[in-house]
C-alpha cells in the first residue's frame, strides 16, 4: 500500500519532472517541493486561520477572565481553554500541523530518491518494473544526481571546511528556515500568559527545526534540497498573505 500510493507515484513523479526540465534532479526536486505546496496550500491557509484565532484569543475579555479566575486550577483552566477552542473552532497546534503531515512526504521523498537512483543492478531491475507507461527507464538511467556541490543521493559533504571540520552547510540552512518559518507561524502571546496551546507551539518551534537539520544532516542531500525549498516558500506564503509574525524573530520581545 505505501509503494503503490506513495513511493512509487513520487518515484515516476520526480522522474516525469526530471525528465521534462532537461535531466537535471535537483530543479526536478525544488519543482516537486512547490508542487507539493500548491496542493497543501488549502491547508496552510486553514492552519494560518487557526493561529490567527489563538492570537485574538490572548486579547479577549472572556479568556483573559478565565485565566485570572482560575490561575491556581490548572485543570479547570486547561479545561476551560480547551472549551473556548471547542465553541470557536480553533486548533491550539495548528502551526505544527504542517511539518507532522510533512512526514509521510519526507519519508516517501526520500524512498523515491533512493529509488530513482538505481545504484545497483537488483535496484535497475526493480524500478524498471515501477516505471508508469509515460517513461522509459533508458532515458533517465543513469540518473544524473549532481547539483552544485551535492550529490543528492548521499548525505551532504559540504567543500567549507573550519579547524579541519567540515561545515554541514546544508542542515545549517534546513535549521535556520525552520526555525523562522515556525516562529512566523506562532501566535503572540500575551505576558504571562498561561495558555498551553501557545506554550506548545513555542516548545514544537525550538525543537522542530533540529529534528528537520538531523534529517538533512544524516540523509541524501536531496531530502534537504526539499526541506530548503519548502521553508522558503513557507516564509514567502506566509508573508504574501500578510499573517507572519515577524515580531517573534526578536528574542526576549514583548508581544
Amino acid at each position: 500500500m505505501w509503494d503503490t500510493f506513495i513511493v512509487t507515484p513520487m518515484t515516476n513523479l520526480l522522474l516525469l519532472i526530471y525528465n521534462l526540465v532537461g535531466q537535471d534532479f535537483g530543479i526536478a526536486i525544488i519543482l516537486f517541493t512547490i508542487l507539493i505546496r500548491a496542493i497543501t496550500w488549502p491547508l496552510t491557509a486553514q492552519q494560518l486561520k487557526g493561529t490567527s484565532g489563538i492570537q485574538e484569543l490572548q486579547s479577549d475579555k472572556e479568556w483573559l477572565a478565565i485565566q485570572k479566575k482560575y490561575k491556581n486550577d490548572k485543570e479547570k483552566l486547561a479545561q476551560e481553554q480547551m472549551r473556548i477552542y471547542k465553541e470557536r473552532g480553533i486548533n491550539p497546534f495548528g502551526s505544527c500541523l504542517p511539518t507532522l503531515i510533512q512526514f509521510p512526504i519526507i519519508i516517501g521523498l526520500y524512498q523515491a530518491i533512493i529509488r530513482s537512483l538505481a545504484a545497483t543492478p537488483l535496484a535497475l531491475l526493480d524500478l524498471s518494473r515501477r516505471l508508469y507507461e509515460f517513461l522509459d527507464v533508458t532515458t533517465v538511467i543513469p540518473l544524473n544526481s549532481t547539483f552544485l556541490w551535492m550529490n543528492l543521493g548521499r548525505p551532504e559533504v559540504s567543500p567549507l571546511t573550519l579547524f579541519g571540520f567540515n561545515i554541514p552547510i546544508l542542515a545549517i540552512i534546513v535549521v535556520i528556515t525552520s526555525y523562522i518559518q515556525s516562529k512566523l507561524m506562532t501566535p503572540a502571546t500575551s505576558p504571562g500568559s498561561n495558555d498551553q496551546g501557545a506554550a506548545m507551539s513555542n516548545m514544537m518551534s525550538i525543537y522542530m527545526p533540529f529534528l528537520m537539520g538531523y534529517f538533512a544532516l544524516t540523509f541524501a542531500s536531496g531530502l534537504a534540497l526539499y526541506f530548503i525549498t519548502s521553508n522558503l516558500l513557507g516564509i514567502a506564503q506566509y508573508a504574501m498573505m500578510g499573517r507572519a509574525n515577524w515580531s517573534n524573530l526578536i528574542p526576549g520581545r514583548k508581544n
